[in-house]
């Protein structure tokens, strides 16, 4: 059976640097980011996926969550799959590596990466979603952090890493660099202004992923 790693452990174990008090240079240009410009049909669902989870949130189980409010968030930052473009939108992929002779295994609950269909070539966003209340197992920010060791040690190159811890309503997005990782502000998705700068943000990782990352 897997370990369910703490972030804590991930961080003693492997020599991690956690930054905090301040943003790296990559997570402040990804976060410093415009508010995003909609379709009407965009806008539409913009305000239906707002309200529903004002409303829902906190009644949605995990699986709720993910289907009713956070892929039609990932749609609308056009995050699925753009073969075209060179990169996939998978959920629920298993991921496993040995790393430094530990063997780590993480299945992630989204992941954007350089591939065709289901197959991946190169990792370059992560993505863990869990409702606390609910009795998940393991934490969010430790499968994030094993899915990126483990995109360090398969990836060709040695890119940065993006992505994104949900715990509920409450968004956080993270960076990593080698060893270093630095964490934003917490966003509230049921803050509209809030999720506008949270869609905004994977939107800007879309841009980030096709002008700096595919190679």
């Amino acid at each position: 059976m897997a370990k369910d790693w703490k972030e804590a452990e991930l961080i003693l174990h492997f020599h991690l640097n956690k930054i905090v008090g301040k943003q790296t240079p990559l997570l402040k240009e990804w976060i410093e980011t415009e508010a995003p410009v909609f379709s009407i049909r965009e806008f539409e669902l913009f305000e239906e996926i707002y309200q529903e989870g004002l409303e829902n949130i906190t009644y949605w189980a995990e699986e709720d969550l993910k289907m009713y409010f956070i892929s039609n968030v990932l749609r609308l930052s056009k995050l699925m799959n753009s073969e075209n473009k060179g990169f996939v939108g998978l959920f629920e992929k298993k991921l496993n590596a040995t790393v430094n002779d530990t063997k780590l295994s993480v299945r992630t609950d989204f992941l954007v990466a350089k591939g065709f269909k289901n197959v991946i070539e190169e990792h370059y966003f992560h993505f863990q979603e869990y409702k606390p209340q609910l009795n998940p197992s393991g934490e969010p920010m430790a499968q994030i952090l094993e899915a990126f060791l483990i995109a360090q040690t398969k990836n060709a190159t040695l890119t940065p890493l993006y992505g994104c811890e949900v715990i509920g309503k409450q968004w956080t997005f993270v960076v990593m660099e080698g060893k270093d990782y630095c964490l934003s502000e917490v966003f509230d998705c049921t803050r509209k202004e809030h999720l506008l700068k949270i869609i905004a943000i994977l939107r800007k990782f879309r841009e980030i992923l096709e002008t700096k990352l595919l190679h």
